[in-house]
């Protein structure tokens, strides 16, 4: 792999890895600490009006806190969403995570196809004995091309 230049790979001696992640812009823990801080205004300002008389902003302000942590429960499931592909020695290794769920697919390196699924800003399509995975979600579609290229110039590399 020497000589060769990556653009959006990292190269360790012999291996060749893309992280190809979701962009986001929260991590789970600030999101639990904005919720936090949410739930205690939110229940804050409701208790002062409760106790001025107003009942009915405490039910709401409850209905706002369950409905605000849904929302976030939803993003913090998929906020950890990526996927890694991986080349060493004669083996490609295509691993994806979503919503916690990994799924992994090996491939002999000399054998791998690598091509746009439709077009030249769909998603990339892998396959090789039968089997075959889609990367490239969690890349601009304007970028694809260049990684199906860059992974092609590796595989002919190895």
């Amino acid at each position: 792999m020497t000589g060769l230049v990556f653009r959006f790979a990292t190269v360790s001696g012999q291996r060749v890895d893309w992280r190809l992640a979701r962009n986001c812009s929260v991590t789970p823990a600030q999101l639990g600490w904005t919720y936090l801080s949410l739930c205690l205004l939110s229940l804050g300002i409701a208790s002062g009006f409760w106790m001025l008389g107003a009942r009915l902003v405490m039910p709401f302000a409850w209905l706002e806190i369950v409905a605000v942590g849904i929302a976030f429960a939803m993003y913090g499931r998929h906020a950890a969403d990526g996927e890694r592909i991986s080349l060493q020695g004669s083996r490609l290794v295509v691993e994806r995570e979503t919503a916690g769920k990994l799924e992994r697919a090996e491939f002999d390196r000399d054998r791998v196809r690598v091509e746009p699924k439709t077009g030249d800003r769909s998603l990339i399509m892998l396959s090789a004995q039968g089997r075959s995975v889609e990367v490239g979600r969690f890349m601009r579609p304007e970028l694809r091309a260049a990684l199906a290229s860059e992974i092609r110039m590796a595989l002919r590399a190895a």
